[in-house]
């Protein structure tokens, strides 16, 4: 029976849905991948605590999660429909990357952290993720031997969108950015028109870390 007790109060995946519906999330497929892709097998096995609590939780080399709620926000704005090539720019341990594929037809994902993306490719594929590719590259840059794309999701923030990320999205498709310098961002949702991209609307006040590359911030730039 105590057993019993403790495992009732424990957080588990409902909490996770919960959150998501709090935020405005209505998309049934999605609050069924948050439910079904065990964010604990995405986290560091010391954070294993707050896998399913509504927080970031921290990562090697300074680097964290993105809220759950916040993450079903932003993949929820970019409207999938099951078909659809997705590029993801930051990894992480990838819980993230395995939403979208529960909801697209391919995500590529990229990250430029070598020991980020050795531990995302495990645990991707032990959750039986093995489709998806994580890419070791500078995410400014995009993947554009793989595009184009019909949505890309950026997880790190800078005052505009890479202008690779633009070109490789197809007419029509829809990116996600929280822009701002770090620490104080507006999570925008684009539409790309012929003439380049079209704002919808701003999801949400975030704060992200810097997005470093080509066409982002210069690495050790503070």
């Amino acid at each position: 029976m105590e057993e019993m007790r403790l495992s009732f109060h424990e957080p588990s995946a409902e909490h996770l849905v919960r959150a998501a519906r709090m935020a405005g999330v209505t998309d049934v497929r999605l609050l069924e991948a948050i439910r079904t892709v065990p964010r604990a097998a995405f986290v560091p096995a010391a954070e294993a605590d707050s896998a399913y609590r509504d927080v970031p939780v921290p990562l090697p080399g300074g680097q964290v999660t993105t809220q759950p709620s916040l993450v079903a926000m932003m993949v929820a704005a970019l409207g999938l429909t099951g078909g659809e090539r997705v590029l993801e720019i930051g990894t992480g341990y990838g819980w993230q990357t395995a939403l979208l594929a529960r909801l697209a037809g391919h995500v590529v994902s990229v990250e430029r952290r070598p020991e980020l993306v050795v531990e995302a490719r495990r645990r991707l594929a032990a959750q039986g993720f093995g489709t998806v590719e994580v890419v070791l590259g500078d995410g400014t840059l995009g993947a554009p031997d793989r595009a184009p794309y019909d949505a890309v999701l950026v997880c790190a923030a800078f005052p505009q969108v890479p202008d690779p990320l633009v070109a490789q999205l197809r007419i029509g498709g829809r990116l996600v950015q929280p822009v701002g310098p770090g620490g104080r961002e507006q999570v925008e949702l684009y539409e790309r028109l012929p003439e380049g991209l079209g704002r919808l609307r701003t999801l949400t006040a975030a704060r992200f870390v810097r997005l470093y590359g080509a066409h982002g911030y210069a690495e050790g730039s503070s």
